[in-house]
């Protein structure tokens, strides 16, 4: 608790005011009777406006004090899966429904597998009572999960689709022009903007995906969103306020 206590300053020092804890699995994390609402606390304490926990969902998410919680789907049932275990979707639909928390919400990342799949989570995120929205990502091919990289084509297509359901209103957090910007990789990355620390306190001042050699590639739809930003695209700009500000 101490290391990530200097880490947690160190953040906010160099700018940093939204924290997200995520894995590995960060609701496995204990040490000396604390865990994770812990550093949540911790966070608050140094002055960090929110606290955000991103989870496999296959711990217990009861009394977890994150002002947004973020569960990672790779698609409804058998798909979850065959990508995460037998019985992991079950666990995740368990322990979203026994929360009783309002601030969950669904990150899926699509890849090769799961693609043909994005309609369904959107229905089910917007059917479901205990969830506000999805955010989509595209799978970005880091060392040894190359395999799971989507086709351009494929990725296009895709894009395209999430686009059709965001204008029909559905509850997806990415922003048209987001989307669009991910639909090809074809636009400015600002890295810069968000800094990563991992388990071993290795410190990166931007996406480490930049250290992989993988932006190329990327998918990550905070990256379409940030570049978004920066373009002042009224769309981003609002799907922004309302994740952060409540």
């Amino acid at each position: 608790m101490v290391q990530i206590g200097e880490e947690l300053r160190y953040s906010y020092g160099i700018g940093s005011r939204f924290v997200d804890f995520e894995g590995g699995e960060p609701m496995l994390w204990h040490e000396d009777g604390k865990n994770i609402n812990d550093l949540i606390d911790l966070a608050k304490s140094i002055g960090f406006y929110s606290c955000t926990v991103t989870t496999n969902g296959q711990q217990p998410l009861k009394g977890l004090k994150a002002d947004s919680i973020w569960v990672s789907i790779d698609g409804l049932g058998a798909v979850h899966d065959d990508i995460r275990g037998d019985g992991a979707f079950a666990r995740l639909e368990r322990n979203i429904a026994d929360c009783g928390l309002e601030s969950v919400s669904v990150n899926m990342t699509i890849n090769n597998r799961n693609y043909k799949h994005v309609e369904e989570v959107v229905d089910y995120v917007g059917n479901n009572p205990h969830l506000q929205q999805v955010s989509f990502s595209f799978h970005t091919p880091y060392q040894g999960t190359e395999t799971l990289f989507l086709d351009w084509s494929l990725r296009a297509d895709v894009a395209d689709r999430l686009i059709r359901l965001k204008r029909r209103g559905l509850p997806i957090m990415n922003s048209i022009s987001g989307l669009k910007k991910l639909r090809d990789n074809k636009f400015k990355k600002h890295c810069w903007v968000s800094n990563f620390i991992l388990h071993d306190g290795t410190r990166f001042a931007e996406c480490t995906g930049r250290t992989a050699g993988v932006c190329d590639c990327c998918g990550f739809g905070m990256a379409g969103e940030m570049s978004s930003v920066f373009a002042f695209k009224p769309d981003t700009l609002l799907a922004g306020m309302k994740l952060r500000v409540r």
